[in-house]
């Protein structure tokens, strides 16, 4: 008598990601050097798998930047190991860029709950997706990215499926080819690094590659949006001291200034770094500044050649 996983389990034998290799079946009688030494080779691969989903990356980066710029959000979701990566990449988004706390966002299935503990069936719902996302006020200027290692995932799926429906933007990512996540998606990016170390555990190579991704699509956007210059984090919320420490040795590389101007600068800027560059580059004071970078949509790189034309 077939059991009711009959189908489920057919459907996961063609996964790469979930493939059995018989020739780590005896890993566990290994010594602990040489398992480290084995999990080291199996991740040297996930860097060249995202090298080449490249260009799609690129794609679905400069379709982000551009949703984000008329006022998008970047919406994360994913259940298990995806859904807690997407959460982490949201969450690092306002100390790192000054975003807003609802500009980037991540949801797992089930709710904050289910970063530390498991709710039972979560992810098998695309109705859950879908609510989520209502709560959300989810819309065309947004953009939605389904996160999946097995890119089957029903709250995944369901989550790109619907935003589709609401015009906003979609993104798919998984580690299988051909899944349905990335068929369902505008830009589908499937990263495939291969059989897991621990069968099926893609809290591993799948987990750093999806790890790899989300750090290049929030990163590269930000770039995009102007949150950087050149390479310097010129939008940093300095909320502790470290942070009160890195902005001031940012506007220091950016302008070269002696620190009591760089201090005279953070002090007339309330602390925002890429107000103080601009009134030290720009000579000019901290309110023309403010006006120049509004203006600008936050690029520094503009408001600086803005500051030249002025009398």
């Amino acid at each position: 008598m077939p059991t009711p996983y009959g189908e489920l389990q057919a459907q996961l034998s063609t996964l790469t990601t979930e493939a059995y290799r018989p020739e780590l079946a005896e890993i566990d009688q290994l010594p602990t050097l040489e398992i480290a030494h084995t999990m080291n080779r199996e991740d040297t691969a996930v860097p060249a798998a995202v090298a080449a989903q490249l260009p799609q990356i690129a794609a679905a980066i400069d379709a982000t930047a551009e949703r984000m710029a008329r006022g998008g959000r970047l919406l994360y979701l994913g259940a298990g190991t995806a859904g807690r990566l997407g959460v982490l990449d949201a969450s690092e988004c306002p100390p790192t860029f000054n975003t807003d706390p609802d500009e980037v966002i991540g949801l797992i299935a089930g709710g904050p709950g289910a970063m530390v503990n498991a709710v039972e069936g979560a992810e098998d719902s695309k109705e859950l997706a879908a609510a989520d996302l209502d709560a959300l006020g989810a819309g065309p200027d947004d953009v939605v990215v389904g996160i999946s290692a097995s890119g089957r995932t029903p709250y995944a799926v369901g989550a790109v499926e619907h935003a589709r429906g609401l015009g906003a933007l979609t993104l798919g990512l998984s580690c299988n080819a051909g899944s349905p996540l990335a068929a369902a998606a505008d830009h589908g990016i499937e990263v495939v690094v291969g059989p897991e170390l621990v069968t099926g555990s893609t809290r591993l190579k799948a987990g750093t590659a999806q790890k790899l991704v989300l750090n290049m699509i929030s990163t590269i956007s930000m770039i995009r949006l102007g949150k950087t210059y050149g390479n310097l984090m010129v939008d940093v919320r300095a909320s502790n001291e470290k942070l009160r420490a890195r902005s001031r040795r940012i506007v220091s590389l950016a302008t070269g200034a002696d620190e009591p101007t760089i201090e005279a600068a953070l002090v007339a800027t309330d602390g925002e770094v890429k107000n103080a560059i601009l009134t030290i580059l720009g000579e000019v004071d901290a309110a023309t500044a403010e006006q120049l970078l509004a203006t600008s949509g936050g690029h520094l790189r503009a408001a600086l050649t803005e500051a030249t034309k002025l009398p």
